[in-house]
C-alpha cells in the first residue's frame, strides 16, 4: 500500500480515506480539506498494516470506497476506535454474486484488466459524460502494469480471507445508478449491516461534493 497526505497541517481532525483500485490522489485534489488533515490510501498490491499512529488527533473520521471498503474492513484493528467509520460504493465481500460484483462480471474485468483501463472501465464509473470529461482533466497517474497487478493482488487476498462480517462500519453512501457494484447487492449487504442513504450518482460519487467535510455531513443517520 501506498499512501500520500493530501493535507497535513497539525490540525486537531484527521480524515483517513482508502481509494478503490486502479486510483490514486489526483481525481480527488479538488475536495476542499478545510480544517482537517487528510492521509489518502491506495495501491493495494501489498495489504499490511501502516506505521503510522493517530493518536495526536481529538477527531478522527474513516471514509473508504469501492474497493477501499473491503480493505478497511481487513485493516480494522488500525481504525476500531475512529469516530466515525463510512462505506461508500463498496462491501466487506466486494466479489459476491449477492453482496458485491457478481463473480462472472468480475472474471471478466480480471482477465480484460489492460484492455478494461485503456478503454471503458473510467466511463462506467461515472454516472455522466461530463463527470468523465471532468475526470480526464486529472486522471490517475499510475502505471497500467501496476493497476492490473493491484487487481490481481487482491483477487488472491479476497479469495484467501473467509470472514463473517462484523459490523464495523457505522455508515454507507450508495449510488443509486453503480454501473461497478450493483446498487442492490449493495442494499443487499448494508441493509442489515449499517444505516445507508441512497445518493444520485454512478460509482465515483465525489464530484456530489465539495469538501471532505460535506461528505462526513452528508454521512450522517
Amino acid at each position: 500500500m501506498l499512501y500520500h497526505w493530501i493535507n497535513r497541517q497539525n490540525n486537531n481532525k484527521l480524515i483517513v480515506f482508502l481509494a478503490g483500485w486502479s486510483f490514486d490522489f489526483y481525481p480527488f485534489e479538488f475536495l476542499d480539506c478545510k480544517n482537517s488533515d487528510v492521509l489518502f490510501i491506495y495501491d493495494y498490491n501489498s495489504i499490511s498494516d501502516l506505521d503510522l499512529s493517530f493518536e495526536d488527533y481529538s477527531e478522527k473520521n474513516l471514509v473508504t470506497w469501492s474497493m477501499g471498503v473491503f480493505v478497511g474492513y481487513l485493516l480494522r484493528d488500525l481504525f476500531r476506535n475512529f469516530d466515525k467509520k463510512i462505506a461508500i460504493n463498496g462491501t466487506a465481500y466486494p466479489v459476491s454474486d449477492t453482496s458485491g460484483i457478481p463473480q462472472k462480471p468480475f472474471l471478466l474485468t480480471l482477465r480484460h484488466a489492460k484492455t478494461g483501463l485503456e478503454g471503458k472501465f473510467y466511463q462506467n464509473i461515472f454516472d455522466k459524460q461530463e463527470e468523465f470529461d471532468r475526470y480526464l482533466k486529472n486522471p490517475v497517474q499510475r502505471s497500467i502494469e501496476n493497476r492490473e497487478n493491484e487487481l490481481k493482488a487482491l483477487y488472491n487476498r479476497i479469495r484467501e480471507e473467509q470472514f463473517e462480517y462484523e459490523k464495523f462500519y457505522d455508515f454507507a453512501l450508495i449510488g443509486n445508478n453503480d454501473k461497478i457494484i450493483p446498487t442492490k447487492n449493495q442494499i443487499n449487504f448494508w441493509q442489515n449491516s449499517a444505516p445507508f442513504k441512497i445518493l444520485e450518482s454512478g460509482h465515483f460519487p465525489f464530484y456530489n461534493f465539495e469538501s471532505w467535510a460535506e461528505i462526513l455531513e452528508f454521512c450522517k443517520k
